[in-house]
């Protein structure tokens, strides 16, 4: 099992090394964020590729347990460092996408999604953070793992309309909560940025702004309808994610 969370620097001096999947990945990638007319909507990621502040881990088939498992091993050792790597930080997941994944629409994508997080939660074992609800329908609920809040984002090969969220493999981008607080309604700086990144949405995509796409805690705002977008207008009545309880200590041996 290789657990390896690596940076823009590494994956450039070793990318002859690299699996040709994670080559491509790795370079559809860099063109999509860092392209020259720099016209990709999320400002932040732009940055953070740019000033080395992103990592990555390379993962197996998501449909697969051991992949699951591998990704659970990367966000753990991402979370052992991410306050040092910057405030543009993200985790972002390619995972490798076969070829009969090619032909999965959005609807597909979308429930693998909730498969992987639903996956990846039964192996966490840290205490969900008490600050953070454990209700989705909540504003202020967020995915947590390892006790770490995460904004998780997805971008699928079957994504045509709203190109902002897609890319020619599976990737799951997750952003640290801590990386808002200065990027958020309450702050002029994040105001700013929210009307760059909305005019450029609308720009960059064929479709308009998903309505559902609002800040962290604002009333009528649930980040789990934000994770996984749809190519078109429709929003989800129901969040997919289910937690696993654990049980208590007097119940493991009935």
């Amino acid at each position: 099992m290789e657990v390896a969370v690596l940076d823009k620097k590494w994956i450039e001096e070793h990318f002859e090394t690299l699996p040709l999947w994670q080559q491509s990945a790795y370079t559809d990638f860099a063109a999509m964020v860092a392209n020259e007319a720099n016209t990709f909507p999320c400002i932040p990621a732009r940055k953070g590729f740019l000033s080395n502040e992103l990592r990555y881990s390379f993962i197996g088939d998501p449909r697969e347990e051991q992949s699951i498992k591998t990704l659970a091993l990367c966000l753990k050792e991402y979370n052992k460092h991410c306050q040092t790597f910057g405030n543009y930080t993200t985790h972002t997941i390619f995972f490798e996408t076969p070829n009969d994944m090619h032909k999965f629409g959005v609807a597909d994508y979308n429930n693998l999604f909730w498969s992987v997080l639903n996956n990846l939660t039964k192996l966490d074992d840290i205490d969900w953070p008490k600050e953070i609800p454990t209700d989705p329908s909540h504003n202020e609920w967020e995915f947590c793992f390892n006790g770490e809040p995460y904004f998780v984002s997805c971008a699928t090969p079957a994504h045509k309309l709203r190109k902002s969220r897609h890319f020619s493999t599976l990737l799951m981008a997750f952003q640290p909560r801590w990386i808002f607080e200065e990027m958020n309604d309450s702050t002029a700086f994040g105001r700013k940025l929210k009307k760059l990144i909305r005019l450029r949405i609308n720009e960059y995509d064929d479709i308009p702004a998903h309505t559902d796409l609002k800040w962290y805690g604002q009333e009528g705002s649930y980040e789990w309808k934000q994770y996984f977008l749809s190519d078109d207008n429709r929003s989800p009545s129901k969040c997919p994610f289910l937690r696993m309880q654990k049980l208590f200590p007097q119940n493991k041996e009935h």
